[in-house]
């Protein structure tokens, strides 16, 4: 399938630190569709991961959603319906727990900059992420999957690393800003 046939509103989803963010803003480039992160929407800015209230996230939620391009990262299952009914083409990614884990304490304990982060926010290492993607993430695959079951849109899924990185040749994205 070619990135094209995703149209111009496409939600990616996946585990926790599984590339999402990433993947969106290469696609945002590549398309010069604005990117959405819902990290970032969920979450005030300046903060270290302090949730919104619900109110205001599914207003920014609503807001970004009736925009007419779009590539938007993020799972949020309560808003997924939402997003089904406005979205053009789905992207799923689907990387261990192992890799997940990994590249949670690369970017907590390494990384200065990385998309989807928080305005003015540095990532912390936290003990009730770990657990949400060691013990949540992988109970909510199966949900996950009869969820995508019934969407109508075309869906690609990336079961693994090297699947994602086949989709980055295959559709020519790069991860990094190229420098003008």
């Amino acid at each position: 399938m070619s990135l094209s046939d995703l149209g111009p509103r496409i939600c990616i989803l996946g585990p926790s630190n599984s590339g999402k963010s990433t993947l969106a803003a290469a696609i945002s480039r590549k398309l010069d569709i604005p990117p959405v992160h819902l990290d970032q929407l969920f979450h005030e800015p300046h903060t270290d991961w302090v949730p919104r209230l619900e109110a205001d996230f599914a207003a920014l939620h609503a807001a970004a959603i009736s925009d007419e391009r779009w590539v938007m990262d993020g799972n949020y299952s309560k808003y997924l319906p939402l997003r089904f009914q406005r979205a053009t083409g789905l992207i799923v990614l689907n990387v261990s727990t192992t890799t997940s884990l990994l590249r949670y304490l690369r970017r907590t304990l390494f990384e200065r900059d990385r998309y989807g982060a928080l305005e003015g926010a540095r990532d912390s290492l936290k003990w009730d992420m770990i657990r949400h993607i060691a013990v949540v993430t992988p109970r909510n695959r199966e949900r996950n999957h009869n969820l995508l079951g019934k969407a109508e849109v075309p869906t690609i899924m990336l079961p693994s690393k090297r699947h994602i990185e086949e989709i980055y040749r295959q559709w020519g994205l790069s991860r990094h800003a190229r420098s003008q």
